[in-house]
C-alpha cells in the first residue's frame, strides 16, 4: 500500500530552475527523482554540528534523528546576516545547546561559526563533527576535525547535471558528488585534499578555484 503524507524541500534561488520552482503556486504539480547517494550515518555521544546559511537544511533533520538516539548534541549555525538563519525555532525545539553567529553582529555572537567551534573543540571532545554549509567552511571544520582527531562527516554540493553519476559534472577528484555523496567522511576527503575547498566546477566542466 501506498502511504501518502507530506514532506518539504527548502530551495536557494540561484538560477533557472531554482527560480522556477520559487515563482511555483499552491497546487502546482512538481516532479521528484530521487533519492540519491547517501546520508549522514547517525552517531551517538557527545556530537558538535555546524552549519552555514541554506547548509542548515539537513542538518536539522540530522539533529532530530540524532536526538532520538540520545546523543549530546552542541548545535552551531553561522550566516553573513540574520536574515540568513533558518530553523532556529525547530532547532530549538529538539537541542538545548544552539549557538548562532553572524558576520555583521546581527543576531547572536559576530564573527564565523567556525571560530566558535575552534573554542569549543579546544575544551571538550567530540564523538563526531557533522557539517554542512559553503566549502571553505566545511574545509576549516575538517581541518579542525584533524586537529583534534575527530571523526566529521560533510555534506557537499557541486553543480550537478544528471544526478546519476554519469556526466561528471560533480566531480571531485576520485569522487562524484551525486553518487558517491553527498555526504563524505574525513577519511574519504582525506584522498580530495588538493580539491577540497581549494576548487569547484563551472557549468561547462572547467575547474576554477572558489
Amino acid at each position: 500500500m501506498v502511504q501518502i503524507g507530506f514532506s518539504s524541500i527548502t530551495v536557494a534561488e540561484v538560477g533557472e530552475a531554482t527560480k522556477s520552482l520559487h515563482q511555483k503556486k499552491v497546487d502546482e504539480v512538481v516532479g521528484v527523482r530521487g533519492p540519491y547517494g547517501n546520508g549522514f550515518a547517525l552517531t551517538s555521544g557527545n556530537v558538535m554540528i555546524v552549519g552555514g546559511g541554506t547548509g542548515l537544511t539537513p542538518l536539522v533533520p540530522l539533529a532530530e534523528s540524532l536526538a532520538g538516539l540520545s546523543a549530546k548534541i552542541v548545535f552551531m549555525v553561522g550566516a553573513k546576516t540574520r536574515d540568513e538563519l533558518f530553523f532556529l525555532d525547530r532547532i530549538g525545539t529538539v537541542v538545548p545547546d544552539v549557538t548562532a553567529t553572524t558576520e555583521d553582529g546581527s543576531y547572536g555572537l559576530k564573527g564565523l561559526v567556525t571560530e566558535l567551534a575552534e573554542q569549543i573543540l579546544e575544551k571538550q571532545r567530540f564523538d563526531m563533527i557533522y557539517a554542512c554549509g559553503p566549502e571553505q567552511m566545511m574545509l576549516k571544520m575538517f581541518l579542525l576535525a584533524e586537529r583534534y582527531n575527530t571523526p566529521f562527516q560533510a555534506s557537499l554540493e557541486r553543480y550537478i547535471r544528471c544526478g546519476i553519476g554519469i556526466c561528471g559534472s560533480c566531480c571531485m577528484g576520485e569522487y562524484r558528488i551525486c553518487r558517491d555523496g553527498p555526504v563524505f567522511s574525513g577519511e574519504q576527503l582525506r584522498k580530495v585534499r588538493n580539491e577540497f575547498g581549494l576548487f569547484k566546477r563551472e557549468v561547462d566542466g572547467s575547474k576554477v578555484s572558489f
